[in-house]
């Protein structure tokens, strides 16, 4: 690269974020470049401090800077109902949409055999324990339509059948706003089979 030293590690440190090519990190490392030395500051101070002081919460596994994460010690929420998640921004898509009244358990992923993920490499363990220690009314599976979040889907089913709870899982199939004849047949088959009456 035609650049001076610090900015090719520059661009190259960029280029290693998820979904940012080389193109892209070439912009961020410009934008680094011409922007004020205060500002230039104050992103890698909050960089340092994201860095330092976000871990994952007790109870949840959904990010926080305390050992309780703002959903969970929120008394406001309805503690008796649990919705299951694969990551943290799932929690927030959730969240955003603004109807959900509960609170979260992330699993870290999903279950995936051909990659060797298995139900000790994310959070089922830790769901189960924490099924066990508090009553809830509902169990809400979060889970992704994809292969491992099918998979994840009906293996938690099963460990969760003998707790005698309500479990249901988050629809899948046609977009609000958006027209039969552009969507996919696995998404219509689903659709179809997950009707409700009206």
């Amino acid at each position: 690269m035609p650049y001076p030293e610090s900015m090719v590690q520059l661009i190259e440190q960029f280029a290693k974020m998820p979904g940012v090519g080389i193109r892209t990190a070439e912009r961020y490392a410009y934008y680094v470049l011409s922007a004020s030395h205060d500002s230039v500051e104050a992103l890698a101070k909050l960089m340092l401090k994201v860095n330092e002081n976000i871990h994952y919460c007790r109870e949840c596994y959904n990010f926080s800077e305390d050992e309780l994460c703002h959903i969970c010690s929120d008394p406001t929420r309805d503690h008796g109902v649990i919705c299951v998640v694969q990551e943290p921004k799932d929690v927030i898509s959730v969240e955003k949409a603004g109807d959900f009244p509960g609170i979260y358990h992330v699993l870290q992923g999903t279950l995936s055999p051909l990659e060797g993920i298995g139900p000790k490499d994310i959070k089922i363990k830790e769901l189960l324990n924490r099924l066990k220690k508090h009553p809830f009314k509902e169990i809400i599976l979060g889970t992704s339509s994809d292969t491992e979040g099918d998979a994840t889907s009906v293996y938690l089913l099963k460990q969760l059948k003998p707790l005698k709870v309500k479990v249901t899982r988050i629809a899948h199939g046609v977009p609000v706003g958006s027209a039969l004849e552009f969507v996919d047949k696995a998404t219509l088959a689903r659709a179809f089979k997950q009707r409700t009456e009206v």
